[in-house]
Parts: C-alpha cells; sequence; structure tokens
C-alpha cells in the first residue's frame, strides 16, 4: 500500500537492503479499534544500501550471546532453549525451586 519507491525496513531487508542512516521518507498509519493506529515507517529505496555481511566473528559473536540465553543462571547447563524471562531458569530447576518450601 505505499507509494512507489517507498519500502519498510521489512520489504527492504527482503530486498537485500538496509535504511542505511537516512532519515523517515513517509509514514502511513492504519487506524485500531482497541489501541492507537500501528504505525509503519517507510524509506527510500534509491537511497538504500547493501545489507552487511556476515563475518565469522560476527557468527561467533552471535553463537555466544544466543548460548548465553540459553544457559541456566541456576545449575549452569545448556538448557537447549532460550531461558523465559519469566521462570529466569530452566523448567527442571523452576520445578525443583517451586516444590521446596
Amino acid at each position: 500500500m505505499a507509494p512507489e519507491g517507498l519500502a519498510t525496513r521489512r520489504q527492504l531487508r527482503a530486498m537485500g537492503l538496509r535504511p542505511g542512516g537516512q532519515d523517515i521518507a513517509a509514514q502511513t498509519l492504519r487506524p485500531r479499534r482497541r489501541r492507537g493506529p500501528l504505525t509503519a515507517y517507510l524509506y527510500r529505496i534509491d537511497r538504500a544500501l547493501p545489507v552487511r555481511p556476515m563475518t565469522a566473528r560476527r557468527w561467533g559473536a552471535l553463537a555466544l550471546a544466543m548460548l548465553a540465553r540459553r544457559t541456566c543462571p541456576q545449575c549452569q547447563r545448556d538448557a537447549g532453549y532460550v531461558i523465559p524471562p519469566t521462570l529466569g531458569m530452566c523448567v527442571p530447576c523452576d520445578t525443583t525451586h517451586q516444590q521446596t518450601p
């Protein structure tokens, strides 16, 4: 629904592009019933830059960050899934913690 030559961040990403520091060119507002309007910021496609490639160091940093999100602070083991922030620990540690008074 955006005018020709404009795209959202997701649309740019699907094209292999990024905004590249440019200012927002336009915005669209879609009304909603119970909350405020949904806003979509639009960027110019002709000023967008290509997405930066992932380097080996960036892949490594991403892997370490994901490992930290999967590591239980209670038992220090890799849970195999991202620890829910509502629990703050892996499910086995949470059930053990809840059973003890």
